[in-house]
């Protein structure tokens, strides 16, 4: 893959379209959904399981998707950062 087809973006605007590309949106959110799942079953799954879900268990198993698609999107935005491939190659 040429360099030009790689996603990049150098300003925040560039960042926000990037991030929800359809291609970034159906990396970042396999992940979240992955993630959440896991980490929902690991957290609530005993409460759900066992009937005594709440309003809050509920925005916490919604967090639990939020937070893995909150940090794999700003991963992805920090490998594709333009500002940092500049400074990597200035670190040569």
């Amino acid at each position: 893959m040429s360099q030009a087809a790689q996603p990049s973006w150098s300003t925040y605007g560039d960042a926000a379209r990037l991030w929800f590309k359809p291609r970034t949106l159906r990396k970042t959110l396999k992940i979240a959904a992955v993630v959440g799942t896991l980490l929902s079953l690991i957290n609530q799954g005993g409460v759900i399981l066992g009937g005594d879900a709440t309003v809050a268990t509920w925005i916490r198993v919604g967090l639990n998707y939020v937070v893995p698609f909150c940090v794999s999107s700003l991963g992805f935005l920090s490998a594709t950062s333009r500002r940092a491939a500049i400074a990597k190659e200035d670190d040569r």
